[in-house]
């Protein structure tokens, strides 16, 4: 996979602005460290997979930039979003819970 379009070059670490948050996550789906998988549509809508069990949820991008995630009926988080940056290509994303610090890495597929 190319480079995901984005305004300028880009460093490893460096957040995802919020006006390329749609291409970045839509480009490819990711692949997690234990094998799961998440795929976005610009609609805001997603999918995530662990052990082939999908389940689906909602996204959106918040005034501040963040990420913010609704899975029904009750669940919600806000995620920081990096770039994951291999040899001057983005090879991903990684998500950064906001309240929790725990961070999960995306690789494109």
């Amino acid at each position: 996979m190319g480079p995901v379009p984005s305004r300028g070059n880009v460093v490893d670490g460096q957040p995802v602005d919020a006006v390329d948050m749609i291409a970045a996550l839509t480009a490819a789906q990711l692949v997690f460290q234990d094998g799961a998988t998440q795929t976005f549509t610009a609609d805001g809508r997603t999918t995530y997979a662990d052990r082939g069990t999908p389940s689906t949820g909602e996204w959106s991008v918040t005034g501040d930039g963040s990420f913010a995630s609704f899975w029904p009926p009750t669940y919600r988080a806000t995620y920081t979003v990096r770039w994951i940056v291999e040899d001057g290509v983005r090879v991903g994303v990684s998500f950064m819970d906001t309240r929790s610090r725990v961070r999960y890495d995306g690789r494109y597929r």
